[in-house]
């Protein structure tokens, strides 16, 4: 079943359950790598990408094809990512930086195995940056995941955010700013 996105939108409608299982089958992996990104961890991400379908299926009505599917779809993730990262930031709990096993994997390793001085400057850059995430507004995060890990353009984050694209190059710019300025001491610079 090769159906563009907009067939299997038009399939769910009707009561195509299949159809829909395309369009899960088709995003649910650049959802939760966007999502993972946003929240730190594997449970909220696959939380979140199990809401984005849920509310994206009660609401297919309500898609109209001003934009894509996946930007759709971002939409939702985003905002909800935003919600999770917000509720914590109430409940002042602190989102553990992805392990590398969890998380990002590297792609080609080095061949020879790192020396432990190297890793464990890592660790620490890490667990700044870190650190340093978590410490962004939700919209900051959600705009430098989105320009840095899923190389959106300004109009689209604009667009997945709900907001206008110099506001969302503000959003990165202060962003990429705060993470500078909470690297600098493991970098060196003063």
């Amino acid at each position: 079943m090769e159906w563009t996105d907009q067939e299997a939108v038009e399939r769910v409608r009707t009561g195509d359950s299949d159809a829909f299982r395309v369009i899960v089958e088709r995003h649910s992996r650049n959802l939760f790598r966007l999502a993972f990104r946003m929240t730190g961890n594997e449970p909220d991400a696959e939380d979140c990408v199990q809401e984005t379908f849920l509310r994206a299926y009660r609401q297919i009505r309500a898609f109209d094809g001003r934009s894509s599917l996946r930007t759709w779809l971002y939409c939702i993730a985003a905002n909800y990512s935003r919600d999770l990262i917000r509720m914590r930031q109430r409940r002042q709990e602190r989102i553990q930086p992805p392990d590398a096993e969890a998380g990002d994997r590297i792609e080609a390793l080095p061949a020879q195995a790192p020396l432990p001085d190297r890793v464990a400057w890592s660790g620490q850059v890490r667990e700044i940056l870190g650190t340093a995430m978590d410490r962004l507004s939700p919209l900051e995060r959600s705009a430098f995941v989105l320009r840095h890990h899923e190389g959106k353009r300004l109009e689209e984050i604009g667009a997945i955010l709900g907001i206008q694209p110099n506001a969302a190059k503000q959003s990165v710019f202060r962003a990429v700013q705060k993470l500078r300025r909470a690297l600098q001491p493991a970098m060196g610079v003063r």
